[in-house]
């Protein structure tokens, strides 16, 4: 048997970086913050796929959380997840963002609902709130990095991601573009730009939704004691083991569109505004100069001045945005048509695959050989046309599922294997909102 045993941090703030036992599923049996620590830390181990470790024990000792993995593990594999681990919370990282809700309680905009319901689900029941950094998700596995404003109450409540409806479609687009089924998991790492759970879902967290690009900028971001953003970017984008003379970090998927969800891409923008990309031209004798982040978007940036190496990154949709607000249009070439949104998706999947496959590939060229695969073209401009027959049926199939949904339990009315079917028997194959596959329900329809 091995083990190694590692200090995570002070109780104090570690009790505010991990969710209340109360507010899980009484099923998960967490009666204390140290079995809620135990529950996250066995999810990441299996999202690193680290076998081996049939123990996890949580203990307190001098005002500090330690956590002691025990099993048939390696001895090096344990330490260095521990390493990481240990990382990810202390004062240079995660603990960030307690300055940042110290900040927010300040000014009074820390869950400005308080005692009061956001939403009609009796799941949520009134406003809460509670920090978020990423828990149970890979430690130093990833392979691939998201960056988006995903503040899910109900996976705070399940204690895991992998039944959110969100992560569900992510991991559809990924197997499509060709990622095998045990590595799905190594590409759903994300940071969140405002680190926070609370209630909400795909058709009710706007009622809830006071977070606004702002809140990023102002409270997790700025001077070193409170950049939590780009601390952590920094920490995940380099995972341990990260080859010296890669050109490259791991790839970076900006989730966000002025449809759903802009929150990270407008981080993003103000960020790191002298290095974007600009509309430029002139209005009534005035020159202009506007910045852009739009999805399709791609480029490299060092997240600080001094950080060793650029990062590749491809603005894209938020990942569960072509369920909510995708619909069948006359336009195919422009969102909110789910053909558009199922296309732009998988580029962004497949960018992320690309690098895998060759960590030093220019983002430009990663972009263009994703969009020839799905568009038919280089820049992904225009109605997607994948080449292969088999991407064409998978695109419509992906839309057939986005379009129909059932709400008990929530998932998609089809699998995959049923969508597949429906777009082959179409009057017009691989047209999922052609007759008579297209939905008739006019939420799902546009003029």
């Amino acid at each position: 048997m091995t083990s190694y045993r590692y200090p995570l941090g002070p109780v104090r703030s570690l009790n505010e970086l991990f969710p209340a036992a109360k507010y899980a599923n009484k099923s998960l049996n967490l009666k204390k913050y140290a079995d809620v620590i135990q529950h996250y830390t066995k999810n990441s181990l299996v999202a690193d796929r680290i076998t081996g470790v049939e123990q996890i024990k949580v203990t307190q000792e001098n005002g500090n959380y330690f956590v002691e993995l025990i099993g048939t593990a390696s001895q090096d594999s344990l330490k260095i997840f521990g390493d990481r681990h240990q990382a990810i919370f202390d004062a240079k990282n995660a603990r960030k963002a307690i300055r940042g809700k110290r900040l927010m309680e300040r000014f009074g905009v820390w869950n400005p609902m308080n005692h009061y319901s956001v939403n009609k689900n009796p799941a949520d029941g009134t406003s809460k709130w509670t920090l978020f950094p990423p828990l149970g998700l890979n430690v130093i596995g990833q392979k691939g990095l998201l960056l988006l404003h995903y503040p899910p109450w109900a996976v705070l409540q399940a204690g895991t991601f992998e039944n959110a409806m969100t992560m569900q479609r992510w991991g559809r687009m990924l197997t499509a573009a060709g990622v095998p089924d045990d590595e799905v998991d190594l590409y759903k790492t994300f940071i969140d730009v405002n680190p926070v759970a609370a209630p909400g879902s795909g058709e009710s967290e706007y009622p809830n939704d006071y977070m606004p690009i702002m809140m990023a900028s102002a409270f997790f971001d700025g001077n070193e004691d409170r950049d939590y953003i780009k601390s952590m970017l920094e920490l995940y984008l380099t995972p341990p083991g990260w080859p010296e003379d890669s050109k490259y970090t791991l790839p970076l998927l900006i989730c966000g569109s002025p449809l759903y969800d802009p929150q990270a891409p407008g981080w993003f923008r103000t960020a790191y505004t002298d290095i974007l990309p600009t509309l430029k031209g002139e209005s009534s004798g005035v020159p202009y100069s506007i910045p852009l982040v739009d999805v399709m978007q791609t480029g490299k940036f060092k997240v600080r001045p001094d950080s060793k190496r650029e990062t590749p990154y491809l603005i894209g949709n938020h990942m569960i945005a072509a369920g909510v607000t995708g619909k069948c249009t006359k336009d195919a070439s422009q969102i909110p048509d789910i053909r558009q949104y199922e296309a732009q998706d998988l580029v962004a999947a497949t960018f992320l695959k690309l690098y895998t496959e060759n960590p030093n590939l220019e983002p430009e060229d990663a972009k263009a050989q994703a969009c020839k695969r799905w568009y038919g073209n280089e820049t992904g401009i225009g109605a997607p046309a994948p080449p292969d027959p088999n991407d064409a049926l998978t695109l419509c199939a992906l839309a057939q599922m986005d379009l129909f949904f059932t709400p008990n339990p929530p998932s998609p009315t089809y699998n995959f294997k049923e969508a597949c079917k429906r777009c082959q028997e179409a009057k017009e194959k691989n047209n999922p909102c052609g007759d008579p596959i297209g939905p008739t329900d006019p939420r799902k329809l546009s003029c």
